[in-house]
């Protein structure tokens, strides 16, 4: 397995920042965190990760947190990085809770975005269906294929999110970059809490979106039992794409939590 990544490489070697690794969602991609990247790259060293099944990276069978977890420290592992601030939002939170539980001494930094480590319903089932929609409609046009998704997704946001993951095929039909049927197998994994049996000890920050619902503080107990040095951050007004729709702010709290005094 060897993921694809974004890495920013020496630019901020100098820094007395520690590399920043950022770990992407559900459907999202290391592409995604483009304009966080070119904020970060002056002042540290970024490495932003596509997962197993998404972006640029392999498509393989399951999605089990152990196993992503595994990946992106073996891809640290070939980059020489040691020692590193870990970044996750939704899907990849887990992945980093994951991670920082079975390699607490290499994660300088945790901060996990907009996600618990808990069980969560099924709530991809508009997105699932709008995807296959995509695949069985063949469409030769972005235009074409967001039509598709339409059918199934009202909120145009998702469906702009979607369609960074579509490209054209050599015949001109619009295809899914993400690896769909391994998603789709591996669904109930990604739904349940982060692997580990230990809490992370290390300096942990948790930002929540104030109008998402996937952190609540009925979560405080779960939380405290996977990170139990705990800071929890909420942006008022945001919703689960808390760094999309408040880029500085989001970015400020990482900046702040992570900066060598």
């Amino acid at each position: 397995m060897h993921l694809h990544c974004i890495d920013t490489g020496a630019s901020g070697e100098e820094s007395p920042a520690l590399p920043l690794i950022v770990l992407h969602g559900l459907f999202g991609s290391a592409d995604n965190w483009r304009s966080h990247i070119k904020q970060w790259q002056s002042g540290r060293r970024v490495v932003a990760v596509d997962l197993r099944n998404h972006g640029r990276s392999p498509h393989v069978e399951g999605m089990r947190y152990a196993a992503m977890a595994s990946d992106v420290i073996a891809l640290l592992d070939d980059l020489g990085i040691e020692r590193f601030d870990l970044l996750g939002h939704s899907m990849g939170g887990k992945v980093a809770m994951t991670l920082a539980r079975s390699n607490p001494a290499r994660v300088a930094h945790l901060i996990v975005a907009d996600i618990a480590p808990v069980a969560y319903d099924h709530g991809h089932d508009d997105v699932f269906a709008a995807m296959r929609r995509v695949e069985a409609g063949e469409p030769t046009s972005r235009r074409d294929a967001m039509a598709l998704m339409a059918e199934e997704i009202e909120d145009a946001a998702t469906r702009q999110f979607l369609a960074t993951n579509l490209l054209r095929g050599d015949d001109g039909v619009m295809y899914w970059r993400v690896g769909l049927d391994e998603i789709s197998a591996g669904y109930e994994d990604i739904i349940a809490p982060p692997d580990g049996d230990r809490p992370f000890e290390g300096p942990a920050l948790l930002i929540r979106g104030g109008a998402s619902p996937y952190v609540q503080d009925r979560h405080r107990d779960s939380v405290d039992a996977v990170m139990s040095n705990v800071e929890w951050q909420t942006l008022k007004g945001a919703g689960h794409w808390l760094h999309a729709e408040q880029p500085d702010a989001f970015r400020d709290a990482v900046n702040r939590f992570t900066t060598v005094s």
